[in-house]
């Protein structure tokens, strides 16, 4: 993972809809407006409503060495978004009696830790215990290099187990890469064939498909981050993440992608809703969205400087897809605002930011314990950005709010640090916890 330094400008508008369910597309440009003027946002946003495309925009720079603008045919890596796909694919395996959920997976890797405890249904929701791949050194500067099924098989295996399997959960993309290869193990496929087959030709996706080397000539764009300029990112070799995140597409088709899936066109009914049961915040590939009373599925996804989202409401037929290849400003918020707009929700969008002095940020660094809380905190600083590490298990940004005071705007999580006394106060839930600093 790459992190950026952010630029911050002053600017805010305010949502405010009568009652109808209808976008308002002159708010939602003048949002995109924004954005590019003030190079917060390069990349494209897609939403739908039963199966009809009500709004669409692109923003940016598919290339900004050749000057390339994106359009709404621009393609993206859309890193993890690619798990629900792989998902789709595990759950059809299992429609077809190729294998079954509670199958453990110690005939497909013995070497791996408590694989004869681990089973499929464990790495589609992600209660396998297995330790993230990309933490092993062999990743610690990126993987720009092509890996074999072998090298990444014997990279995980050499990775201590961090739970009893179905014990608890945490997030890793060690579970999708092992549920790819077993996907090509049992049909003797390779998983780009078994997505085209599976999935883009039925749905007839036309900007789908496995990804590999960046081809601007193919409609595909570069990825960036912002230093004073957008500066041209690396390319991750794809495979690595291969089912975890290695798929490109666009919002368009990604949207077509989610309503079908929602509508039993690619799995049963009854596969749905074992994928969309949540167990200690996971799904098998999606996650929950609540948005004041309506429920919602959502994954995002990150890779190089590229980032994604794929939503969809189910009672409403809501489907939205956000793509970036450059971002400042986080995708949420944008998310947020169209979500806003089309439930007929107040609410203030803010490019305002504040940015907290390097000395502060250098203050709050260090390891904090609480007898209330099992995991200890880890605060990290990457440039200008603070990060929260639980037990070494669970990484995320923190953006300051006001001084002293950040948040994680997925999770909902709020940290207060009160350097003078060496302590924070975590808030998750509702409930808060008092640490201290070691």
């Amino acid at each position: 993972m790459k992190i950026k330094f952010y630029y911050s400008v002053i600017l805010c508008c305010l949502f405010f809809n009568s009652y109808s369910q209808k976008l308002n597309v002159n708010k939602l440009d003048s949002l995109f407006t924004a954005l590019n003027e003030k190079n917060l946002f390069m990349g494209s946003i897609a939403i739908s409503q039963n199966g009809k495309l009500i709004y669409s925009n692109s923003i940016g720079k598919a290339s900004v060495e050749t000057n390339k603008n994106a359009t709404i045919n621009t393609k993206y890596r859309i890193g993890s978004t690619t798990k629900i796909f792989t998902s789709a694919l595990v759950l059809k395996a299992v429609e077809n009696k190729k294998i079954s959920l509670n199958q453990t997976i110690n005939s497909f890797f013995p070497k791996i830790e408590n694989s004869e405890k681990i089973t499929i249904g464990n790495l589609l929701n992600h209660h396998s215990g297995i330790h993230e791949l990309l933490d092993s050194q062999e990743f610690a500067n990126g993987y720009t290099g092509k890996k074999s099924e072998e090298e990444m098989i014997a990279i995980i295996s050499k990775l201590k187990s961090d739970f009893v399997p179905n014990s608890k959960s945490d997030y890793s993309n060690s579970n999708y890469y092992l549920l790819t290869v077993i996907l090509e193990k049992i049909y003797c496929k390779t998983y780009s064939q078994l997505l085209e087959e599976q999935i883009i030709k039925p749905l007839k996706l036309k900007n789908t498909y496995f990804g590999g080397k960046i081809n601007l000539q193919d409609n595909e764009s570069y990825s960036y981050y912002f230093a004073d300029k957008w500066i041209k990112d690396t390319e991750g070799d794809m495979s690595v993440p291969l089912g975890a995140g290695a798929i490109v597409s666009n919002p368009v088709d990604m949207n077509i992608f989610i309503q079908k899936l929602f509508e039993g066109k690619i799995i049963s009914i009854e596969s749905l809703k074992i994928m969309t049961q949540i167990q200690d915040k996971y799904g098998m590939g999606i996650f929950e969205l609540p948005f004041y009373d309506k429920k919602g599925f959502v994954h995002r996804g990150q890779v190089d400087s590229f980032t994604s989202l794929l939503s969809y409401f189910p009672n409403e037929k809501l489907a939205m897809a956000i793509t970036s290849n450059g971002a400042v400003y986080d995708k949420k918020k944008i998310m947020i605002a169209a979500l806003s707009d089309y439930f007929n929700k107040p609410y203030a969008i803010k490019f305002e930011t504040y940015e907290p002095e390097p000395n502060d940020l250098n203050n709050y660094l260090g390891d904090y314990k609480s007898s209330a809380y099992s995991k200890v905190i880890t605060i990290t600083k990457v440039n200008k950005r603070l990060f929260a590490n639980f037990s070494n298990q669970s990484l995320f940004l923190i953006e300051p709010i006001e001084k002293g005071k950040f948040e994680n705007i997925w999770e909902g999580n709020k940290i207060e640090f009160i350097p003078n006394n060496k302590e924070l106060i975590f808030e998750e839930n509702g409930k808060k916890f008092r640490f201290s600093k070691n």
